[in-house]
């Protein structure tokens, strides 16, 4: 979450008057994150989520994040739930963005996560993607190995800057993941693609909600178990928690069982991941509008975790042996 666009008092209550929620305390902007403009506001009747949408996400895809939030909460899986306004609408249009109110969900999300919190995730994970089976819109995934090339191409003439070599070693790593190794023919899905820390809420050490659907899109299912391997079992100086990767992997596994094929692609599915997310984070981190209120995350966080990631062999290396999770 972030805020790039502002929004003034008297037209954020203009904005509201057209919703059942009471009248505005207060708001303020959320500094987390680096996609949207997410405000908190405090009105009368509670607390909610403003997301003002900009950046990479378009508004006719929209439709999709919002009809995923409410499919999953009708099998269980707690997310938040879009408001719709007196007109019964949920996209609405607030300071020249689509904007959409959410409910607020309690918990908070844990900045070191501990072993019980991976095997959370891993269970909340598998969960979703079982939710997930019967929801009948699809999107692409725009981040795949396709769209690699063009976030390198955006960042190759500063990479440099933040460390000597790192265009070329992300050319290699393109070029090898573009040569025809990418997996294909493994179970495919809707994927959250973005479940990191700070997109699960907790109370205590049980999932309280999964948060920020704006990436979820049709992927293959064990692309999102690598992603969280890179964003959950790692420590802050960026060695692998072995104990971490063995609890994620073993509560994903019995709730839904990865095949054989799927525990023999993760490895590389894993450096996909770490690519896809040092790219973004890299042309963001160039990237930041003046005066937004935005952290930009470190990309070179993710240089050490592809490297790891380039020297697995199996799943062994992920402290799991591979009996216990096939289907």
């Amino acid at each position: 979450m972030a805020v790039y666009t502002d929004v003034a008092a008297d037209e954020l209550a203009e904005f509201l008057s057209h919703f059942e929620i009471g009248e505005l305390l207060s708001y303020k902007g959320i500094a987390e994150g680096v996609e949207n403009s997410n405000f908190l506001l405090h009105t009368s009747s509670g607390y909610f989520i403003l997301t003002l949408y900009e950046k990479r996400v378009a508004r006719n895809e929209l439709p999709f994040f919002l009809g995923l939030m409410a499919h999953l909460a009708s099998r269980g899986i707690i997310c938040p739930q879009p408001l719709k306004n007196k007109s019964g609408e949920a996209l609405s249009e607030l300071a020249g963005r689509p904007a959409v109110i959410i409910n607020f969900l309690e918990g908070i999300w844990p900045r070191k996560p501990n072993a019980a919190h991976c095997a959370g995730v891993g269970q909340a994970l598998a969960k979703m993607h079982l939710a997930g089976r019967d929801f009948a819109m699809t999107r692409p995934n725009a981040l795949s190995v396709s769209g690699w090339r063009p976030l390198f191409d955006q960042a190759a003439s500063r990479a440099d800057e933040l460390q000597h070599g790192l265009a070329d070693f992300l050319r290699a790593e393109l070029d090898y993941l573009e040569g025809g190794v990418w997996p294909k023919n493994l179970p495919q899905g809707v994927i959250h693609a973005d479940l990191f820390p700070d997109n699960v809420f907790f109370l205590g050490e049980k999932v309280s909600g999964l948060i920020d659907f704006t990436f979820a899109c049709n992927d293959m299912l064990a692309y999102d178990v690598a992603i969280c391997l890179n964003a959950w079992c790692f420590e802050s100086d960026c060695s692998f928690n072995v104990t971490k990767a063995r609890a994620f992997l073993n509560a994903y596994g019995r709730e839904r069982a990865l095949s054989e094929a799927e525990q023999a692609a993760l490895p590389l599915l894993a450096r996909g991941a770490a690519l896809r997310f040092l790219l973004t984070r890299l042309v963001d981190f160039l990237n930041v509008p003046p005066g937004a209120l935005v952290r930009p995350k470190d990309p070179l966080e993710y240089v050490r975790k592809l490297r790891f990631q380039q020297s697995v062999a199996s799943m062994r290396d992920y402290g799991v042996e591979t009996s216990g999770l096939v289907a």
